[in-house]
């Protein structure tokens, strides 16, 4: 417990199995971290042995690693991960809404296999973000390559828009509702070619644990 159960380290980890190995990926899934204190967490995990690191191949900074002692969390962060699916309520709350974490979260969620051969420019316009947590608009720069979240204007023409109430789309993406569900409702609208629109919503693998089976609620008696 003294090494898993302080504050951030699960998220860290997380995020490690999640494919992050550099300083700034961690900082785009975990928002709310302080720079200081993600670095302190760094060093203390790899003292415990759980990661290591080294030098990264281009430009400053380290990359980070799971050790093997680290890797055998894995099965202790699914668990979490498909508990707090099923019994947390509130997930899409107020003070739940980012919209950065959104983003970082479907640019590694994205089923590149499904994607056009070339690339495609999604601008995001956000409704209900609150205030400090992330941007109204930003785009994603998709290919079957890569796939990139800019928070500015990347100067390329855009292909498809998607506006949306920011907590609805997280809603989706958490497996509450339904993306159809979410256009009929108004929250969400694509704009674009027609064939992009109908392809748009098989492209987003939504969360990890958004298949996780939640309980039914109790009927009145």
């Amino acid at each position: 417990m003294r090494v898993f159960a302080e504050r951030w380290t699960p998220l860290i980890l997380r995020e490690l199995f999640n494919g992050s190995r550099r300083f700034s990926d961690f900082r785009r899934g975990m928002p709310l971290i302080s720079r200081a204190l993600l670095a302190q967490r760094l060093r203390y995990l790899e003292d415990a042995g759980v990661i290591a690191s080294a030098p990264a191949g281009r430009g400053r900074g380290r990359e980070y690693r799971l050790t093997q002692a680290g890797t055998e969390f894995h099965s202790v962060i699914e668990g979490l991960g498909a508990w707090g699916q099923r019994w947390v309520h509130g997930r899409a709350s107020a003070e739940n809404l980012d919209s950065t974490l959104l983003l970082w979260n479907i640019r590694r969620r994205m089923a590149v296999d499904r994607l056009p051969e070339r690339r495609v420019v999604v601008r995001f316009e956000f409704r209900g973000v609150p205030p400090g947590r992330g941007p109204s608009t930003a785009w994603l720069v998709i290919s079957r390559q890569d796939v990139d979240v800019c928070l500015k204007d990347p100067g390329f023409g855009v292909d498809l828009i998607v506006a949306a109430e920011l907590r609805a789309f997280i809603r989706v993406w958490l497996g509450d509702i339904a993306f159809n569900q979410a256009v009929r409702a108004g929250d969400i609208r694509l704009e674009g070619p027609r064939d992009l629109v109908r392809a748009f919503p098989g492209w987003l693998l939504l969360s990890h644990f958004a298949g996780v089976q939640r309980p039914r609620p109790a009927r009145a008696s």
